[in-house]
């Protein structure tokens, strides 16, 4: 068996279009379809499910993706362990981050690149359910993600910061002379959310319902900058996890308001693959995210 050819099937499953598989892969179509063909005849069963066209995955093709997934991250891993023993870290570190954690890349991505100078940093936004999948299936070294609530299953983690919601509204939007906001008044407002495929959203609706409230956006969407601009305009508030009070602190039209009777705070944080070995991506993640002050990561509020 050719990893090659797993490497082809893995990224069609990802890519699910031919065209764009073949381009990541650096080859051209018919050499990707090529590959595919002998993995097939080697296993003598059909993978891909095709018409001139990406249709998707057989069932035997779903059966084999997480192993094939295994296999070329366990290369990779076994490559990186190789390099690391001889020379200092180096090349591309995967990180994804759930919008509410998103301030914390920063610091982090520092105390990273501070300890191991010769990799790179590559981030991304994603849910947590997708990180989960990403870190099992090779494509992500490492995730920033909430602990307690949903939590990835089979993961070493390191709590970060214990994120608290906060009231953001425009400066002249009515609440300039508050220095609290009731959960009522808040719900009452315009209010623009992340959608209800973010965790963020579903453990909001949670504790909102907890106190006997429901709300109804106006507005949704997938990102907090989005949000921010929204509730810029004067036409909006939302509710967002504190952290952004501190990335954002000094922007003269945010004002971010705390709750008179503040929830149970969730734990955010760091999380790597609990594998044995633990590869040294995972291990320079576990030892960058404790080396970071608590201090340095608490709300201005």
């Amino acid at each position: 068996m050719q990893l090659r050819h797993l490497r082809y099937f893995v990224t069609l499953a990802r890519e699910q279009h031919f065209a764009k598989a073949a381009t990541t892969c650096g080859i051209s179509q018919p050499t990707l379809s090529a590959g595919l063909a002998a993995l097939e005849a080697e296993f003598g069963r059909r993978l891909v499910e095709r018409d001139r066209r990406f249709i998707g995955l057989t069932p035997y093709g779903e059966a084999m993706l997480p192993w094939a997934e295994q296999i070329l991250g366990a290369v990779s891993g076994m490559a990186s362990a190789v390099a690391a023993t001889a020379a200092p870290l180096r090349g591309e570190f995967g990180l994804a981050a759930i919008p509410a954690a998103l301030p914390l890349v920063g610091l982090l991505g520092e105390a990273l690149l501070a300890q191991n100078p010769g990799i790179t940093l590559s981030v991304r936004s994603a849910t947590s359910r997708a990180i989960e999948h990403g870190l099992h299936a090779f494509e992500i070294d490492a995730g920033l993600t909430y602990l307690d609530h949903e939590p990835p299953v089979n993961v070493l983690s390191v709590p970060l910061y214990a994120e608290r919601y906060v009231f953001l509204v425009a400066r002249g939007g009515g609440f300039d002379l508050h220095q609290v906001v009731s959960w009522n008044e808040a719900c009452a407002q315009n209010l623009c959310l992340l959608h209800q495929g973010m965790q963020y959203r579903r453990i909001l609706d949670e504790r909102l319902a907890a106190r006997g409230l429901a709300v109804t956006p106006r507005a949704t969407a997938d990102s907090h900058f989005a949000l921010f601009d929204m509730v810029r305009s004067g036409a909006f508030a939302t509710i967002v996890p504190d952290g952004y009070a501190r990335l954002m602190a000094g922007v003269e039209w945010a004002r971010f308001l705390p709750f008179d009777a503040p929830e149970e705070a969730r734990r955010v944080g760091l999380v790597v693959v609990n594998r044995d070995p633990l590869g040294p991506m995972a291990r320079a993640a576990l030892a960058a995210a404790r080396a970071l002050e608590p201090a340095g990561l608490q709300s201005p509020l």
